[in-house]
Order: C-alpha cells, then structure tokens, then sequence
C-alpha cells in the first residue's frame, strides 16, 4: 500500500498542471475559447494571454508576467505568430515545456519572416495590408478564405471583426533565443494551412525534435479541431517533467 500511494503522489508532481495559451497575429485571446473550457474539466489551470501586438519585446513581456503568475511549472503553448513569442519567452525556468500549433519556430538570430521567406509567400500573407503606421490587418478575402475558411461562415466573419491590428516591423524582429533547443517540445502541423507554409511547420518541427501530430485543417487549428489540440496540450502536460 505504501509503495502504490509513493508511486501515485510521484505520478502527481510529474504532471503539469498550469497551460499559458499565447495567441496570433491579426487576433485576440477569444481565438482559444473552444480549448480552454475542454482543458478546464481535465483539471487543468488554464490562461490566455492577451498580447498587445505592438513589438515582440511587448508580447514577450505580456507573456512572461503571465507565466510568473502560474503556481507551479507551466506547458507554453503558441498558435501561428505566438510561436515566435513562446520561442523568446520560453525560456523562463517555469516553462516545462513549449506546444507549437501552426505556428513559426524561429532560430536565435531569426524573426518571422526570416524563417518563412525560404518557402515563399502563402495566399494568407498576400493578403497583409498595412496602414500609415505600420500596423497591418488582413483583409476580408485573406481572413475568411486563407485563414479561417475551415471555419462556418458566422466564425470567419467573426474572426474578421475581431482581428488586432499587428504592428508590421515586429515580424523583422530577431530572436535572442531559441527556447526549444532546452525544452520538451510538441508541434501540429496542418496539410492545409494558407497562412504559414505547411513545409515550414514540418521543417521546424523537425529541427525542433518536437513529438508531431500532422492534422488536416485550416491554419485557425485551435477552432476547427480543437479536440487534437486539447490531445496534444494534455500529452505536453503529462509528460512534460518527466522528459
């Protein structure tokens, strides 16, 4: 009996119990309002960052208090843009590990576009305007036709009227660090992203060594398969402490 309740209270601090969902670009936290009630009734405590989307240092920033508010280790997890954020802001001794949904996974010395301009521009990216400040949206064919079109309609429209504006020169910011390279890492890649380049995801997944679930979505993964997404945080939150 003693051995089975040493086993289980070990089984207990080897799972993480705290997941900080960090979203996109041209979007908002309400992006992750299918995952977080599924993860709440696993137990799980679950946040997400509201990012200001004004520089990396201001999202990176957002997203650090946040993690510094969590009691105890924390599964990182980034969707699109937010992978950029997650790579700089992962490095924090409290992130047990990082979950990339399509997502960018720069290199320290990389920024976004760095890392996607080897695969070429995606009909989503074409679709980026920017405004006389540099702050850039998309436009109403790119929102519903290139990154939310697996979406019902009343959805896209939807992400449309909420999308942020996204300051542009934050995608040319470099990274400082690559905080894959140190942690537990699990990726989705979706066959069907507009947005980011599938071969992209599959190649930084790969050079991430991330554990890979490949799905067959749009790039808004979160909202049209939110049941794999919830897999692959749980699995993250399970194994994370023990790899």
């Amino acid at each position: 009996m003693a051995t089975r309740e040493a086993n289980a209270g070990q089984a207990a601090v080897a799972t993480v119990r705290n997941i900080v969902l960090v979203h996109g670009a041209f979007t908002d936290g309400t992006c992750w309002a299918k995952v977080i009630p599924p993860l709440q009734q696993k137990g799980y405590t679950v946040v997400a960052v509201q990012n200001p989307l004004t520089s990396l240092a201001d999202e990176v920033s957002a997203t650090r208090r946040m993690v510094a508010l969590q009691d105890g280790p924390v599964i990182l997890a980034g969707h699109s843009w937010g992978g950029v954020v997650i790579t700089e802001a992962g490095d924090c001794p409290q992130v047990a590990g990082l979950v990339y949904l399509t997502a960018y996974a720069p290199e320290a010395g990389e920024s976004a576009n760095d890392a996607a301009a080897p695969y070429g521009w995606t009909e989503g990216q074409k679709q980026i305007r920017a405004d006389n400040e540099k702050f850039a949206y998309v436009t109403p064919e790119g929102m519903q036709e290139n990154i939310a079109e697996g979406l019902p309609m009343a959805e896209r429209t939807l992400a449309l009227a909420v999308q942020g504006q996204s300051y542009g020169p934050m995608f040319d910011e470099k990274l400082t660090v690559a905080a894959w390279k140190n942690k537990p890492t699990w990726a989705v890649i979706s066959t069907k992203d507009r947005m980011l380049q599938p071969s992209m995801e599959e190649a930084m997944a790969k050079r991430m060594n991330a554990k890979t679930t490949v799905v067959n979505t749009c790039h808004m993964v979160i909202l049209e398969d939110p049941e794999d997404v919830v897999m692959v945080l749980d699995q993250a939150a399970q194994q994370a402490l023990s790899l």
